[in-house]
């Protein structure tokens, strides 16, 4: 069966200026670097995998085509690129999945770096790794075997450690697009991976740093992405929101993160609804000027969208049932009952 490949090439000894003509990505993502795309055909079975086709451009129509692979069996990883606007692994994804009208688009997400044609740069990847401290330190004396850890501790990690740092996640975390400074899903599922070890002695120093603002976790805006484009099912997502868990109970909440929960739990407690216009300074803060000034184009958008509650909004009718639920939940999120700990963000409320 004949297939159309249609393949985003970049040269950096040979740049070529970006075609304004043709549609960028969608936002968030910008375009990124220049490069033109190039049409091949080939004949391959429909259970052909995209890097199958890729390998026999390269071996047989244009041995110039630049691209990565090893294992060809979703293990090693390197085959991860944007196929058809998306993360995926080129070895993994047949072209009868992922071919409209018998023809596939391959690329380099836009969000990263190319070094040529289908091969990105995975150093800022590999820094944000790198960044989360994924080793462990050690807890008193060494044993002088192995650390003994019951199974039971560990049952929690067993998604994390799938993970084959392939960068899919990376490529469609639209908080990455806008915040290169975001450590990203991938660094952030491995950070869990070791906070929640009971074997480890940094848990505290740990949290603190990954509750650092601009690039924490903190910055993830739910976007799901990761989630869906994860070929291994770490849901990288999941794991960020457990560290925020941990995080909260720890005391890092002298931060937006925490205090943007807070304020949309207390809006949607008090009134059945959210109140956008006090969204933002309960978590940036009332008098930090500066920080709410940058928000107003934001602003002005959910004003014209109509999203933008009067500032003498009550609560909807039957409110009280939304409270009865707060209250039943409880935890910091929740509702708070006389005499009763607050579980900080340990229950369901912890995905506000």
């Amino acid at each position: 069966m004949e297939w159309t490949v249609v393949v985003g090439r970049y040269n950096p000894e040979e740049p070529t200026e970006p075609d304004e003509s043709l549609p960028g990505p969608p936002p968030p993502f910008a375009r990124g670097f220049p490069k033109s795309y190039q049409e091949y055909a080939v004949d391959l079975p429909p259970h052909a995998a995209v890097l199958d086709a890729l390998i026999y451009i390269r071996e047989y129509v244009d041995e110039s085509l630049v691209v990565r692979c090893a294992c060809r069996s979703a293990i090693c990883g390197s085959c991860a690129m944007w196929i058809n606007g998306h993360a995926n692994l080129a070895c993994k994804s047949r072209l009868d999945k992922f071919a409209v009208d018998g023809k596939v688009t391959v690329e380099v997400a836009p969000s990263m770096r190319a070094v040529k044609d289908l091969v990105w740069d995975m150093t800022a990847f590999w820094q944000k790794h790198r960044a989360v401290m994924p080793w462990l330190e050690e807890k008193g004396p060494v044993p002088e075997r192995e650390y003994r850890v019951p199974a039971a501790a560990m049952e929690n990690l067993v998604q994390e450690v799938s993970c084959i740092s392939c960068g899919a996640c990376l490529m469609d975390c639209e908080s990455f697009a806008v915040n290169p400074d975001f450590l990203g899903p991938h660094a952030l599922a491995k950070a869990y991976r070791y906070a929640d070890d009971p074997r480890d002695a940094a848990t505290e120093d740990r949290l603190t740093r990954y509750s650092e603002p601009r690039s924490g976790i903190w910055e993830c805006t739910h976007c799901y992405e990761c989630v869906q484009q994860c070929p291994k099912g770490v849901a990288p997502m999941d794991q960020i929101l457990k560290l925020r868990r941990m995080a909260v109970q720890a005391g890092q909440t002298d931060n937006n993160g925490t205090r943007h929960a807070d304020a949309f739990a207390d809006s949607v407690r008090h009134t059945g609804r959210l109140d956008e216009l006090a969204l933002v300074p309960k978590s940036y803060g009332i008098f930090n000027i500066g920080a709410n000034l940058k928000q107003l184009p934001g602003a002005w958008n959910l004003l014209r969208a109509g999203k933008l509650l009067s500032m003498l909004h009550g609560p909807i009718p039957g409110v009280q049932r939304i409270r009865d639920v707060f209250d039943k939940v409880g935890g910091r999120f929740g509702g708070r009952r006389d005499g009763e700990a607050i579980d900080a963000y340990d229950r369901p409320f912890h995905r506000l």
